[in-house]
């Protein structure tokens, strides 16, 4: 039984909306570098990016204001629903390659990528197994072994999307809610073996993640081949120094860094805001990943605890993976910077799940 509803946690409220007004304004002075792409309008892509953004805050405070125990009941629902949606990208006509992949579906004058779906839908039904077998969830059949089936599902979508990355932020949040839910280290390790295979599998067996790895390894010494966009984006963050260049004033956006809008868009806000920017920009994820926790210790059911730490945990996980890439420190992936990076579909999806976080806040014990 919920207690009285209450108001949005402020600590978590004020975070998200200072994430997501810096965020755009990191995403305009990037998206300036498009003009000096043939074929690119920066018009298009800021009205797109702006529509995103206001279609993502309306799904926020809907969300924000329906009971989050209705996801509970439908949580099979949304987790199938989301897999059929994957499944249309192998319908050739609707499938839109880009980047050599086909990981976007195309509707008309629409388009949308249908992975963002499954990670949200992935972290509800768990939350959801979890509250069902809370009291079993140290044990094999009731732990460990139905996670591995339903990344195994999952697996299977993603990997055939070519979407690696994807694929192991999911499975990592999967790890994380059933670490706090219960799950002995043991299957933890287990897990993490058995995914470990699948990154080695994976590298072995599809060229383009074997040239990330090996990319990396060699520290991007191919400056104008696979090597060219660490190199350039070290160029930029270094460029920034302690404070920056100043808004709007990044010189690698224009025709130097690929994908200045996407997964490139730290290198642009480092190189702007310098050290102290950037640092600011980590601690936002800090604090919302902080509240997220504190959300999730005052929830009033096991259900809205986990899902306050399978959001918390997916938005720092892909969050860093992509600053940490631009760095030099993991191999390049193509994850967005969640709040910041171009992707209509991206945007919405988090800002909603955001909603659906604020709503457990809600229903907070003390």
């Amino acid at each position: 039984m919920l207690s009285r509803v209450g108001h949005i946690d402020r600590f978590f409220l004020l975070s998200i909306g200072a994430l997501t007004l810096v965020g755009f304004v990191i995403f305009l002075s990037a998206s300036l570098g498009l003009l000096t792409q043939d074929g690119v309008s920066f018009v298009t892509v800021a009205t797109k990016q702006i529509i995103s953004l206001v279609i993502g805050i309306t799904a926020f405070f809907f969300f924000s204001r329906l009971k989050y125990t209705y996801l509970r009941k439908t949580a099979l629902f949304i987790f199938l629903g989301a897999i059929a949606i994957n499944l249309l990208l192998f319908i050739p006509s609707l499938s839109l390659f880009h980047g050599g992949a086909a990981r976007w579906i195309n509707i008309g004058p629409l388009s949308f990528q249908p992975s963002e779906f499954l990670k949200i839908a992935f972290i509800i039904y768990l939350a959801a197994w979890i509250q069902f077998a809370k009291d079993k969830i140290s044990t094999l059949k009731f732990g460990l072994a139905p996670y591995l089936v339903i990344t195994a599902i999952l697996g299977g979508l993603l990997l055939a999307q070519s979407d690696t990355d994807t694929f192991l932020i999911i499975a990592f949040t999967g790890v994380v809610m059933l670490l706090i839910a219960g799950m002995p280290i043991k299957h933890m390790a287990m897990a993490g073996g058995v995914l470990a295979l699948v990154v080695v599998s994976v590298v072995l067996l599809r060229p383009y993640a074997y040239q990330r790895v090996q990319t990396f390894f060699t520290g991007g010494s191919d400056t104008r081949g696979a090597g060219y966009q660490i190199n350039q984006s070290l160029i930029a963050i270094g460029s920034g120094e302690i404070t920056g260049r100043g808004f709007g004033q990044s010189i690698q956006k224009f025709g130097y860094l690929p994908q200045p809008t996407d997964d490139s868009i730290f290198a642009v806000a480092s190189e702007e805001f310098g050290f102290i920017g950037s640092t600011l920009l980590v601690g936002l994820y800090l604090l919302i990943i902080a509240s997220a926790f504190r959300i999730a210790g005052k929830a009033p059911d096991l259900f809205g605890s986990m899902i306050a730490v399978g959001i918390g945990v997916l938005i720092i996980t892909e969050s860093f993976l992509n600053m940490s890439a631009m760095l030099g420190i993991v191999p390049l992936s193509g994850v967005p910077l969640l709040f910041v990076s171009h992707g209509g579909t991206a945007l919405i999806i988090i800002l909603a799940a955001a909603g659906v976080l604020a709503n457990v806040s809600r229903y907070a014990k003390g």
